[in-house]
């Protein structure tokens, strides 16, 4: 999809939230509540992270400007200084499951 479209789309999505949000406050449309149970991702060791990165045949300086971290966040997780944060494991979750997703 074209950039222009893509912001005309998302803009359609942010008004129509919008003109929802108004109704709702003037009472002229309820909005519904749903609840999502979400797993939460399963945890990754560094040789986990190094598992994705390989799989992906990139660098760790590549696979870090994919994920939109720093490099060094990247080299910290693959000698097991530090720790996945949940949204990152989250993200690696879906490099490792649909890597496709991060290249569109």
């Amino acid at each position: 999809m074209k950039k222009r479209n893509r912001q005309t789309a998302a803009f359609s999505k942010i008004r129509a939230g919008l003109e929802d949000a108004i109704a709702c406050h003037q009472g002229t449309r309820k909005l519904t509540v749903r609840e999502v149970d979400l797993e939460p991702p399963a945890p990754m060791n560094a040789k986990d992270v190094a598992a994705v990165r390989s799989r992906l045949r990139v660098s760790q300086a590549a696979f870090a400007r994919i994920l939109n971290v720093s490099p060094r966040t990247v080299q910290a997780w693959e000698s097991s200084a530090r720790e996945p944060s949940d949204a990152a494991l989250k993200l690696l979750e879906v490099a490792s499951k649909h890597p496709e997703a991060l290249f569109g």
